[in-house]
């Protein structure tokens, strides 16, 4: 009887070791796939090889590494995809915790609206000049256009009180940014539900705002 009590209680253990090596390994592979989203590497001499250098980052394909602490694991700093032939800029969220990304040099027509949802890192952006910086240019400190590239620099915070009651998030809830244009509103404490009306739950919902437009949570 004490066998199987004992298998019992490692059964979640297990369970949860196996989720989070999971996890991990598929995290792993969206990065692979976006540092090899097209040939080539980053060289030394680009604003992101560079950057790269000076950070005492590591060159992987089209991404640099690098690993802030012995607490965190290592992870992208900054991303070069220009010159890639892209038309479309969609799914980047490998990349989330970069700081500098290149697109320039590419035929883009299109990018996605939620492409840096969630880049709270990110600052500094180089473009095509004809596409308009993400947020629009309210969303940065400098915008400057120079021989044919677009340079967007600067985040700004979308809630001006990160961790603060905010105008731009509904009574009783707390706001923080979440990429270019994007901010976070989560119920504060004791409050739960749409737009965080009920009070007395557990639940610390969370929504994306993007522009003040309010987004019922899942």
């Amino acid at each position: 009887m004490k066998m199987k009590a004992g298998c019992s209680q490692l059964k979640p253990v297990v369970f949860i070791l196996i989720f989070n090596l999971c996890f991990y390994a598929s995290y792993q592979l969206t990065e692979l796939q976006v540092c090899k989203r097209c040939n080539g590497t980053v060289l030394n001499d680009t604003k992101v090889g560079q950057f790269c250098f000076l950070s005492d980052g590591r060159v992987d394909g089209r991404c640099c590494f690098r690993n802030d602490n012995t607490t965190n694991p290592e992870h992208i700093i900054g991303l070069d995809l220009s010159n890639c032939s892209l038309s479309h800029v969609e799914d980047l969220q490998g990349a989330s915790t970069v700081l500098i990304i290149d697109l320039s040099l590419n035929p883009i027509v299109n990018i996605s609206d939620t492409a840096f949802q969630g880049f709270t890192e990110l600052n500094y952006i180089i473009l095509p000049e004809a596409i308009v910086c993400p947020g629009g240019n309210v969303s940065w400190d400098k915008v400057e256009i120079s021989k044919g590239t677009r340079l967007c620099e600067g985040q700004k915070n979308m809630c001006n009180q990160t961790g603060h009651l905010s105008t731009n998030c509904p009574l009783n809830s707390l706001c923080a940014p979440y990429g270019p244009g994007f901010f976070e509103c989560s119920c504060a404490e004791n409050y739960y539900g749409y737009k965080c009306l009920r009070q007395g739950g557990q639940q610390h919902c969370k929504v994306f705002s993007p522009n003040n437009l309010w987004i019922a949570p899942v």
